[in-house]
């Protein structure tokens, strides 16, 4: 398994030292990729082209995300501009970033959504949740019924950015209109670390 570095990076408002700013320093970021040929190798190109060195790849091909993606943990030693270069391209190309060095998801949000989820497709439900909010979908609990024309509950673990939970509460909400799907929320509510 890969050691996890902790990297005491300025604010992302450009704050500390201008030497501090370009001290490189080890940062982690955790990926979601689709289970297709060269979506690893495409990921690490933003590292390369912004001048990250690369200390390890932790690729768990075995196990799946809710969403039915791999996550990959990257180890890169960047300064802290560069690595803020590094993330954001990653992003601009569409892989989804589900940490970034200090940014982290510090609130949980749990929420149960009901209807005809199967028929919806679950898997766009979720993947809007991630792209209309600041949050990302850590655990997905599905319960299908019988027949397939029934009603399905999923009950939804949110990991946030810290006083982003309203947000992706209402960003949850709006999606769940659009598919005529109930939320009932939240279940939970609180810090996760």
């Amino acid at each position: 398994m890969v050691s996890h570095h902790n990297a005491n990076r300025p604010s992302r408002d450009g704050g500390g030292s201008m030497s501090e700013r370009m001290v490189p320093r080890a940062h982690t970021v955790r990926l979601e990729l689709d289970d297709e040929p060269g979506k690893l190798l495409n990921a690490l190109d933003p590292i390369a082209e912004h001048g990250g060195n690369l200390l390890s790849i932790f690729h768990e091909r075995g196990n799946r995300t809710p969403r039915g993606q791999i996550p990959v943990e990257v180890d890169v030693e960047a300064t802290p501009e560069r690595f803020d270069r590094i993330v954001s391209t990653l992003r601009e190309t569409g892989v989804n970033v589900v940490q970034a060095g200090a940014e982290r998801y510090s609130e949980e949000l749990t929420v149960l959504l009901v209807g005809r989820l199967i028929e919806t497709d679950l898997s766009d439900t979720l993947t809007q949740f991630e792209h209309c909010s600041s949050a990302s979908v850590a655990d997905v609990s599905l319960t299908v019924a019988d027949e397939t024309d029934e009603v399905s509950s999923a009950r939804i673990r949110l990991a946030a950015h810290a006083g982003e939970t309203d947000r992706a509460l209402a960003a949850i909400h709006e999606v769940a209109a659009e598919k005529d799907l109930t939320v009932i929320s939240p279940l939970t509510r609180g810090d996760s670390g």
